[in-house]
């Protein structure tokens, strides 16, 4: 079956709350994703082969030029099939059409190649101070 990529698709928060869990280790939560994502995001990209679905990614931003890569995630089961890559690729996308003009990411060192090999992020300067 072959898996679309929709910006702004439509949102179960059941099964993003599935999906996050499942990515990213610990219990299923109860995030209402649906208000959070259209309160505070630029957009975001559903990956679904079906009905399922098996990837998301979503783009903060600072209402002008500047968009933010969060919460990439893909099923355990679809991994290495380039969803990752397309889901960025999408946000990417949905992002330079919204007028912005850069787009940033945050990531774990062993994320370090995905970024910057499959999805052409280059390196900068940046900080970072901790909560």
């Amino acid at each position: 079956m072959t898996i679309t990529y929709e910006w702004r698709g439509d949102i179960d928060n059941s099964a993003l709350n599935a999906l996050h869990a499942e990515g990213f280790g610990g219990p299923v939560g109860q995030t209402g994703w649906r208000a959070r994502l259209h309160r505070h995001s630029l957009g975001w990209v559903c990956a679904r082969e079906g009905d399922r679905l098996v990837g998301f990614v979503n783009v903060a931003w600072d209402g002008g030029v500047h968009a933010f890569v969060l919460d990439t995630v893909v099923a355990q089961r679809d991994r290495s099939r380039g969803v990752g890559a397309a889901l960025v690729k999408a946000a990417a996308e949905g992002s330079r059409t919204a007028g912005c003009e850069w787009l940033h990411v945050d990531f774990e060192e062993h994320l370090r190649s995905f970024y910057f090999e499959a999805c052409g992020f280059k390196e900068t300067a940046a900080g970072l101070i901790a909560l």
